[in-house]
């Protein structure tokens, strides 16, 4: 599946002056944005809530999300059904983007020699993540009837 293959050390992800200059353009609204982006959020969580799945999950006592990226979590039993794969492919389908969970760094061809930290279970999370997330269209400009296209479609999958 598509997805950055880090194969060289030095790869850069700088961010371009024409990039600093949207972001610098987007500062004043950036509260609107994040209510935006929380109000899809919450409409995905709704949505979804009779799917064997979680919304990207957070410390409702220590922190707030700026609900920057909607990510969906497959339960692991909801494998049997469908996959993050069929669900992005799915919705490449009727031209909605989604897109994989970002690749840990130690799955990297460059890196997957060295050790990395797990939770002290020796289960590997950044990998089953991964393997069973992905990425929701949220962008701010998503209308509720358009987001209700793409939560049909992921139900569909898990028909």
């Amino acid at each position: 599946y598509p997805y950055y293959e880090h194969t060289a050390i030095g790869y850069n992800y700088r961010m371009s002056n024409v990039i600093a200059g949207v972001v610098r353009g987007q500062i004043p609204h950036l509260e609107e944005h994040i209510a935006q982006k929380k109000a899809i959020y919450e409409r995905y969580k709704e949505g979804f809530k009779d799917l064997p799945v979680q919304m990207n999950p957070y410390n409702t006592k220590n922190s707030e999300p700026n609900y920057w990226l909607s990510c969906l979590l497959l339960e692991k039993h909801a494998l049997e059904k469908t996959n993050p794969i069929e669900i992005l492919e799915t919705l490449a389908e009727y031209n909605a983007e989604g897109r994989p969970i970002w690749k840990p760094m130690h799955m990297q061809p460059i890196y997957k020699e060295n050790p990395f930290v797990t939770n002290g279970t020796g289960i590997d999370v950044g990998k089953d993540i991964f393997e069973r997330g992905l990425c929701l269209p949220s962008d701010n400009k998503m209308t509720a009837e358009q987001q209700d296209i793409i939560i049909a479609l992921i139900k569909k999958c898990f028909e």
